[in-house]
């Protein structure tokens, strides 16, 4: 399946909701989730943050298109968007190695570039 590209603006977006420590924490929790994602209440339980500090990081986090909110019942159930996140490893690896494309498997040959 081939991953939508990410345009320099959606990647500007998405780095800076990403370069906040508690974000960071919040979207690898949500990664680790999986397709089944989380509630705000057993994020903030996990990474042991308040639910309203939690709750503008996770605005920010959707604002960027990292992960998306799916109402529940009486819960927001919040998960990680991988296509968004495949997009953004693309961007930052699209020419990763002297403009040459790398393909997944050349992964570590274009960190040594």
């Amino acid at each position: 399946m081939k991953t939508k590209a990410l345009d320099e603006v959606s990647a500007v977006r998405a780095l800076a909701a990403l370069a906040q420590a508690q974000r960071l924490r919040t979207f690898r929790a949500l990664v680790v989730a999986g397709p089944d994602g989380l509630t705000p209440g057993a994020i903030a339980e996990q990474l042991e943050v308040a639910p309203s500090a939690l709750s503008f990081h996770l605005k920010e986090l959707a604002h960027s298109g990292l992960v998306s909110s799916e109402p529940r019942g009486r819960n927001l159930i919040y998960r990680a968007n991988f296509e968004q996140m495949n997009a953004l490893l693309g961007y930052m690896t699209e020419h990763c190695c002297q403009g040459e494309a790398c393909a997944a498997a050349d992964t570590a040959s274009c960190a040594a570039c």
